[in-house]
């Protein structure tokens, strides 16, 4: 059966309506997934952060085909990705999925389905429509898709506004179960969008939870509303994140100054056009004494660095996500009336920094978590008009999931990493291969030899 499923990573519609054909794939009982199990949650008490190892908690193994319920899709993934949230969840933290899982399940009996022993995770993919549940009508097997990572239940007023605010929202593969790093997926209809039909399946799987996060995050009015002429100041600027919003700030006429951490970090973002770099490691700064003291002599030394490298201005916007380490230099070093949009922590949860400089200068902070249905789909429409493009530097086999989380873990990547789940090989899915090649060198600008 996974062969048959794998056939339809390198067949080329080519305008062919295949609803039938795919419909009449018969369905397996089984499927290969990356998961965790409940009973290793505390396999790494004691233990730094740093020191787990997403190798020991993460696991491919063949699980049960999930129901398919109303309003629902079974996706045959060929590609997935890693994101900063599957290394959370291979290393518990800040708490085990299964607290999520279990909330989820109390919801409904369908919700119920979600409440099981093991979690597969991830919140990417590209791939093709097997089925759909009743009161499906805008996506049919065979449809080529990739997946924003956006569950919502909609039962609530206060989603309908932003469905981001909907009490019941969560992140698909992260808060919820049957996600992308599998050979099948189960997701909400509306969390289907259109493949972009110049990249491949890995290509495609890439973007989707950095590239709508950090477009919510920089671009759009539930977050900093960036304009032509801001000075966007964006830590880790050639990361999974850091990437996108590089690219959105130079698309939407701003001026990135881009934080990096070595040289060939700095010269990726001078590849995406960025001129403005501070290459942190090289010049050194420390924005803590110890564990405990801030150094506001160093939040200067930066600011000042700003300065030279603006002309004399400082910054508009703050694209704020390390947490912790940096928070303090980001709110010191923004304009007064400027704005630092917030998420992630990946440094750590708990900010500091001196109110003085925020309250007195009139600043504002923004928490910003992925995006709403219309923002992921506005950053995609960028990705197939092709004028943001995927930041993917290395494809590892789904069997090989547990290193790529263990690199994104240890920041030995560069951009995103991609995982082919059915596809057998990578470079198919390409459908309009004139738009390629005019956009090649910017897809293939993170690659690693």
């Amino acid at each position: 059966m996974t062969d048959v499923l794998r056939s339809l990573a390198a067949a080329a519609p080519d305008g062919v309506d295949r609803a039938a054909e795919v419909g009449a794939i018969p369905l397996p009982d089984h499927y290969r997934a990356v998961t965790l199990h409940r009973e290793d949650v505390e396999m790494f008490a004691g233990i730094p952060s740093a020191e787990k190892d997403p190798r020991k908690s993460l696991h491919v193994e063949e699980v049960p085909l999930p129901e398919l319920g109303p309003g629902e899709a079974l996706v045959a993934v060929m590609a997935s990705s890693v994101n900063y949230n599957t290394v959370w969840s291979s290393i518990f933290e800040p708490l085990p999925t299964f607290a999520f899982l279990e909330r989820y399940g109390r919801l409904s009996p369908l919700a119920k389905r979600h409440d099981l022993p093991y979690h597969i995770i991830g919140s990417d993919l590209a791939g093709v429509v097997l089925r759909t549940g009743p009161g499906v009508n805008a996506w049919k097997p065979g449809d080529e898709v990739v997946a924003h990572c956006l569950s919502v239940e909609l039962e609530s007023p206060d989603g309908h506004d932003d469905t981001m605010l909907d009490p019941e929202q969560r992140i698909w593969g992260f808060e919820t179960n049957f996600g992308g790093l599998a050979e099948i997926a189960l997701v909400k209809s509306n969390q289907l969008m259109p493949k972009p039909a110049h990249l491949t399946w890995e290509e495609a799987a890439a973007p989707g939870l950095v590239n709508s996060t950090a477009y919510r995050q920089l671009v759009s009015r539930n977050g900093a509303a960036m304009k032509q002429g801001d000075n966007v100041l964006i830590w880790g600027a050639s990361g999974g994140l850091g990437s996108y919003a590089t690219q959105l700030a130079l698309a939407g006429g701003a001026t990135p100054i881009c934080v990096v951490s070595s040289p060939q970090k700095a010269e990726i973002c001078r590849s995406m056009g960025a001129e403005l770099i501070i290459d942190r490691t090289a010049e050194d700064y420390r924005f803590w004494k110890d564990e405990h003291t801030q150094d506001p002599k160093e939040w200067k030394r930066f600011g000042k660095r700003i300065r030279e490298l603006t002309g004399g201005e400082d910054i508009d916007i703050v694209f704020e996500h390390p947490g912790r380490e940096t928070f303090g230099a980001s709110v010191y070093v923004t304009r007064k009336g400027g704005t630092i949009t917030t998420c992630a922590s990946t440094s750590g949860y708990l900010h500091e920094y001196d109110n003085r400089y925020l309250w007195m200068s009139l600043k504002r902070i923004i928490g910003s978590h992925f995006a709403n249905y219309r923002e992921a789909y506005e950053a995609n429409r960028l990705i197939a008009k092709g004028k943001i493009h995927p930041t993917l530097s290395k494809v590892y086999a789904l069997q090989d999931t547990g290193q790529a989380a263990y690199d994104v873990h240890r920041n030995l990547h560069q951009g995103k990493v991609g995982v082919l789940c059915l596809a057998p090989e990578e470079g198919l899915g390409v459908r309009d291969h004139e738009m390629r090649a005019r956009h090649l060198d910017a897809i293939n600008r993170f690659r690693l030899p």
